[in-house]
């Protein structure tokens, strides 16, 4: 089993750019300029219990690790970056902590590192098996709507909120909850110490006005670049700056590498 993906073709010779979404989107939330990309050859997955890889499930991030080395492989990608946002971010770190041959670079947006104790890690648990009961037995518009009301996403306006409570209400409530559970914050190790040793160029992104991961992004070995314009959800707030950001990256890093 792998999972479900849209892929680009690009230029010969360059890394693949491989996309992982956040919790609750799909493969379209990656949809940037394609000015600023076009030269690259990108594929946009969908992760387990969301999309078309809906029917897919994982039980923790070491088989989330496999059945990305998997898919990967079943689209013949043997050099890439990873670029993910929160949730697919902290898959990325995951991933790229485990050094896999192909991977030359990471690009995180707004994740998490991990944990560092475990009353952090019984509270998120508890926290996070209370939303999941929720996006099992409830109405998702109901869920989500509470959902965006947390810290992290107080920079949205009421318009971008109800925006998204409408879209995310397209998922499967029960496939949202077992991926929800599987990779929560408190069954992912403490990445900070296996990031600090990887070989790979890595860049974290934040939004100017996203106060919680403008700090994490000062706790790691991570190039940090700041968004304007925009809180949590940069690459979907302003995509254009975004898109451009990536370029700039991929083209000074890939230039220093050859």
């Amino acid at each position: 089993m792998i999972l479900q993906g849209t892929h680009c073709t690009g230029a010969a010779g360059k890394p693949w750019l491989v996309f992982l979404h956040g919790f609750s989107g799909d493969r379209r939330e990656w949809q940037l300029p394609e000015a600023c990309l076009g030269d690259y050859p990108r594929l946009y997955l969908d992760l387990p219990g969301h999309g078309e890889s809906a029917h897919v499930a994982v039980h923790d991030f070491s088989d989330m690790h496999t059945l990305l080395n998997r898919t990967l492989l079943s689209y013949n990608i043997l050099t890439y970056w990873l670029v993910g946002y929160s949730l697919g971010g902290r898959i990325a770190m995951y991933h790229a902590c485990q050094r896999p041959d192909g991977l030359q670079g990471l690009i995180v947006e707004g994740a998490h590192p991990g944990l560092r104790d475990d009353d952090e890690r019984a509270g998120r648990r508890a926290s996070d098996a209370h939303w999941a009961a929720r996006f099992r037995h409830e109405p998702l518009e109901a869920v989500f709507a509470d959902w965006y009301q947390q810290p992290v996403f107080a920079s949205l306006t009421d318009a971008q909120r109800r925006a998204l409570v409408a879209l995310r209400s397209r998922n499967n409530g029960a496939t949202l909850a077992a991926m929800l559970q599987a990779t929560s914050l408190a069954e992912q190790p403490d990445l900070r110490a296996a990031l600090a040793e990887c070989a790979v160029p890595f860049f974290y992104l934040y939004g100017e006005r996203d106060d919680k991961f403008r700090a994490i992004a000062r706790e790691l070995p991570a190039l940090g670049h700041q968004i304007s314009h925009a809180g949590h959800n940069a690459h979907r707030e302003n995509p254009v700056a975004v898109a451009e950001r990536l370029a700039q990256i991929l083209r000074l890093s890939i230039k220093d590498t050859l």
